[in-house]
């Protein structure tokens, strides 16, 4: 088939080279010319504007849109609502609210175009081990789009999930699940590093991953990082969130659903950047109060925060 791959950062740059690979031809635009032209030279056809890339494609035209949440993904709808026909089939693939997914459907409806919402997980690694993709929307858009979806993914690893919304909803619970895991994997490897013996770490991760109860495929690149730096020395105790997380709480709340360790996991990533934090402090200062506990200076440097 012939596509156009809008946003070449790392997953949209691998996804067109996957794609490539499969046989299809990719139309590629972005806003960094340096990654049209490196996608160029992988073998897709280059563009300069949105415009250009869907005037290069053939109809059905199909774009799938790798670009950031939120305003970028409602920019392009819009525009490609003016520059696509009847019949034609637009994709978001990013992480997406799936609230979001209807009301941009409705508006390229208005003009007869289709649209898929397709949760897309794989990482950097996608390139090697393909996308698991979540697909909501359009049935029959996404029947056409088959073979695109066969060259991404391992075997049996996209499917149709329901509605438009009920693709990138999937991809929301399977991401606050994921922080839930990580957040297990990262106390009980901070509890290893306690252990009065001394133990390999990076052994540790791989022998778990010999068909024991809690291997996965994060455990191993916990490996891979513990193998690089045993101690993780190199790294900032920092952890960002790409907003799914939040969303898999929101939800869990209106739905009146509990998720406590995934609920708790998210707010550790925010404790994570936190330099000095005034919830500490005042439990510090609680425990001073009523029982007389010990208290430590803050760092002079520290001290107006």
């Amino acid at each position: 088939m012939r596509i156009a791959m809008v946003g070449l950062g790392k997953m949209g740059l691998n996804m067109t080279r996957r794609l490539l690979r499969g046989g299809h031809e990719v139309v590629a635009f972005a806003r960094s010319s340096a990654s049209v032209e490196e996608a160029s030279r992988e073998g897709a056809v280059p563009a300069a504007t949105l415009k250009e890339a869907v005037g290069l494609l053939s109809t059905p035209r199909i774009v799938w849109l790798m670009v950031p949440a939120g305003a970028p993904v409602d920019e392009n709808v819009e525009d490609l609502a003016r520059l696509l026909s009847e019949g034609d089939v637009v994709v978001d693939g990013g992480n997406s609210k799936y609230k979001d997914a209807p009301g941009r459907a409705k508006r390229l409806g208005e003009r007869g175009i289709r649209f898929l919402d397709a949760g897309t997980s794989g990482g950097i690694w996608g390139l090697s081990e393909g996308y698991c993709l979540m697909v909501g929307g359009d049935e029959g858009a996404f029947r056409l789009l088959s073979p695109v979806f066969e060259s991404l993914a391992p075997p049996d690893g996209y499917a149709y999930m329901g509605p438009h919304g009920a693709g990138h909803f999937v991809k929301m619970v399977h991401n606050g699940i994921e922080y839930g895991m990580m957040q297990a994997y990262a106390e009980g490897f901070e509890l290893l590093q306690t252990a009065p013996f001394p133990l390999d770490l990076p052994a540790v991760a791989a022998l778990w991953n010999r068909v024991s109860v809690v291997r996965s495929w994060l455990l191993e690149l916990a490996g891979r990082a513990l193998s690089r730096d045993p101690s993780l020395s190199g790294l900032a105790p920092y952890v960002e969130d790409s907003g799914e997380g939040r969303w898999t709480v929101e939800r869990s709340i209106e739905a009146g659903v509990p998720l406590p360790s995934i609920g708790l996991s998210l707010y550790m990533r925010f404790l994570s950047r936190q330099d000095s934090s005034f919830a500490m402090r005042m439990l510090a200062a609680l425990r001073n109060e009523f029982g007389g506990h010990a208290v430590k200076e803050a760092a002079p440097e520290r001290r107006k925060g």
